[in-house]
C-alpha cells in the first residue's frame, strides 16, 4: 500500500502551496505585486498545479531548429512515418494488453492470492506485460521513486524539445517551453503559436505531431544501446564476470546474520550454479526454486557419527521433519541406503553439506567411493536450503525461499576497480537508464494512441487531413470517421487503465491482508 507519510506530505505539500496562493491573492496589500511576480517569474498555480514557462531558452530552440535544415527534414520524415505507424499499431497493442489482463483476471481470483502469493509473484517474473500501470507505493518501490519521476521529467522534456524543433523547422513561432508538477507527477509542454500551427500543410502538422514521440522512441534506443555498452564505458574503473557484488541486505532479510551476506561480498556460486553477473544470479535463483531440492554427497561413517535417533512425522504440506522444530543448526536430511528403502535423520547442516559435492541420487556419490550417500533436506513446500559462496568468506547457508533471497539481497555485477569508488554508482545509472527506458518506449505508445487530448488525436487528424481530403470531399463525413477513431482509442486506453488499476489494487489487497 502508499506509505500513509508519502500521502501526508504531498497533500500537506499542496495544501500549504495553495492556501499560501489564496490569501495572496484575496489580500488587498499583496495581491496586484504577487500577480505581478507570477506574471513575470510565467507562474501558475491552481489546485495540485503548478505550471512554469520561460522564454530563456527560446534563442537555443531556434538555433536548433535552423541547423541543418536538411538533414532535420529528413529526420522528422522519419518520425512522421514511425508516429502514423505507432498511432495504428498502438490499437494491437492496446488490444494485446487488454486480452492480457483479461486472462489473468479469469485465470486468478482475489481469494487464490492470498493463498499462492508467492507462486503468483513468481510466475509474475516471467510474464510481464508490454504496458503495466504504475502505482507508487504498491507496484513501485517507494525506494525507487526518484528514479520513476526524474525518468518522467527527462522523457517529458526530450518528448517536448522534439515539439519544438519540428515546430521551429515548419516556420511555426515558438513561444516557449515550460515544466509543470501535477500532484506529484512532473511534466514539461511547449507553447507553440496555434495560427501558425492551422496554417501550415496537413502534412507538416503531422511532423510536428509525431516529433515528440519519435524523439521518446529514439531516447529509449539510446538508452538500451548505453545499457548494453555499460560494462564498456565503465571498463576503466569497474570490472565485470567474476560475480556478482552485494550493495543492500534488507532488514528483514533472511539473509542476515552472523554467517550472513554483508554489503561489499562478492558471490561467486549458489549451490553448483556459477554466478559471474546478475542474469547469472536470477537464473540460477529461478533454477533453484523451481527444480528439486538438490542433495549433498556424505560418507557412511560421517553420517554415522553426526546422526542420532530421531522421531519422523508429516508436516501439514506433505514433507517430513525429523529435527527439533526449534533448532537454528539442525535440518531434516532424506536418504536411501543400500537396500533402496528411504530414511530420515536430522544433522547438523553446517557440518553435514560443508565441502561436499551436489548430487541427486547415491549413484551421483558412487565416483568417489561406494560408500557415500547422497542426502537430500527435507523442507517444506518451496523451502529450499542454499549453499552461497562468497569467498574468502565461509559458505552462508541459506534456508527459506530462494524469491526472499531474490528480493532483500541487492546485487551489481560491477566491481570497483579501486578502493574509493562507490558501489553504488554502477546500480544508480543502470537503474535510472532502465527507467528511461521504460517510461520513454511507454510514452512514445501511450501518446501515439488516437484518444482525445493526447498527441494521437492530433496526428490522427492530420493525417486524416492527409489523405482524405481528396477521397472524400465533404469534411463532415471525415470528421465523423475521425471521432469514432478517436472515441475507439480513447475508451481501450480507458479499459486498459482502469482493469490495470484494479489487478494492481486488488493483487495488493490480498497480498498484504
Amino acid at each position: 500500500m502508499i506509505p500513509v507519510s508519502l500521502v501526508v506530505v504531498v497533500v500537506g505539500g499542496w495544501t500549504v502551496v495553495y492556501l499560501t496562493d489564496l490569501v495572496l491573492k484575496s489580500s488587498v496589500y499583496f495581491k496586484h505585486s504577487y500577480e505581478d511576480w507570477l506574471e513575470n517569474n510565467g507562474l501558475s498555480i491552481s489546485p495540485f498545479h503548478i505550471r512554469w514557462q520561460t522564454a530563456v531558452f527560446n534563442r537555443a530552440f531556434y538555433s536548433w531548429g535552423r541547423r541543418k535544415a536538411r538533414m532535420l527534414y529528413q529526420w522528422f520524415n522519419f518520425g512522421m512515418v514511425f508516429g502514423v505507424i505507432a498511432m495504428f499499431s498502438s490499437f494491437f497493442l492496446l488490444g494485446k494488453t487488454l486480452m492480457q489482463t483479461l486472462a489473468q483476471m479469469m485465470a486468478d481470483s482475489p481469494s487464490s492470492y492470498s493463498s499462492s502469493s508467492s507462486s503468483t509473484s513468481s510466475s509474475s517474473l516471467h510474464n510481464e506485460q508490454v504496458l503495466q500501470v504504475v502505482v507508487p507505493g504498491i507496484n513501485l518501490p517507494v525506494n525507487q521513486l526518484t528514479y520513476f519521476f526524474a525518468a518522467v521529467l527527462v522523457s517529458g522534456v526530450v518528448h517536448e524539445i522534439g515539439h519544438g524543433i519540428a515546430a521551429i523547422r515548419e516556420q511555426v513561432r515558438f513561444n516557449g517551453f515550460g515544466i509543470f508538477l501535477f500532484i506529484i507527477y512532473p511534466g514539461a509542454f511547449v507553447d507553440l503559436f496555434t495560427t501558425h500551427l492551422q496554417l501550415i500543410s496537413p502534412v507538416q502538422q503531422l511532423r510536428i505531431f509525431c516529433a515528440g514521440i519519435w524523439h521518446n522512441f529514439v531516447l529509449a534506443l539510446l538508452g538500451i544501446l548505453a545499457l548494453v555498452l555499460l560494462p564498456v564505458i565503465l571498463l576503466p574503473f569497474y570490472y565485470t564476470g567474476v560475480g556478482v557484488l552485494i550493495t543492500e541486505v534488507a532488514e528483514d532479510s533472511p539473509a542476515i546474520g552472523p554467517r550472513g551476506l554483508f554489503v561489499g561480498d562478492l558471490v561467486t556460486h549458489l549451490q553448483d550454479c556459477p554466478v559471474t553477473n546478475v542474469q547469472d544470479w536470477n537464473e540460477c535463483l529461478d533454477t533453484i526454486a523451481y527444480e528439486p531440492q538438490i542433495g549433498y554427497c556424505i560418507s557412511a561413517s560421517t553420517l554415522q557419527q553426526l546422526s542420532f535417533p530421531v522421531r519422523a512425522y508429516k508436516r501439514l504440506d506433505g514433507s517430513t521433519e525429523c529435527c527439533n522444530n526449534h533448532s537454528l543448526t539442525d535440518v531434516c536430511f532424506s536418504y536411501r541406503n543400500n537396500f533402496n528403502k528411504r530414511l530420515h535423520t536430522c544433522l547438523p547442516a553446517r557440518k553435514a553439506v560443508e565441502a561436499t559435492q551436489v548430487c541427486r541420487t547415491n549413484k551421483d556419490c558412487e565416483k568417489s567411493s561406494s560408500s557415500n550417500f547422497c542426502i537430500i533436506p527435507s523442507l517444506e513446500t518451496h523451502t529450499r536450503l542454499i549453499k552461497v559462496k562468497h569467498p574468502p568468506q565461509i559458505d552462508m547457508l541459506y534456508v527459506g525461499h530462494p524469491l526472499h533471497l531474490h528480493y532483500t539481497v541487492s546485487i551489481t555485477s560491477f566491481i570497483p576497480r579501486f578502493n574509493f569508488l562507490s558501489i553504488d554508482l554502477p546500480v544508480v545509472v543502470e537503474t535510472f537508464v532502465k527507467y528511461l527506458i521504460s517510461l520513454s518506449g511507454a510514452l512514445a505508445i501511450v501518446n501515439a494512441v488516437p484518444c482525445f487530448a493526447l498527441d494521437g488525436q492530433w496526428i490522427l487528424n492530420s493525417f486524416l487531413d492527409a489523405t482524405l481530403t481528396s477521397v472524400i470531399g465533404d469534411n463532415d463525413v471525415k470528421d465523423l470517421i475521425g471521432f469514432f477513431i478517436l472515441l475507439g482509442g480513447s475508451v481501450l486506453l480507458a479499459a486498459n487503465v482502469t482493469l490495470g488499476l484494479w489487478m494492481v489494487t486488488a493483487r495488493s489487497c490480498c497480498w498484504t491482508t
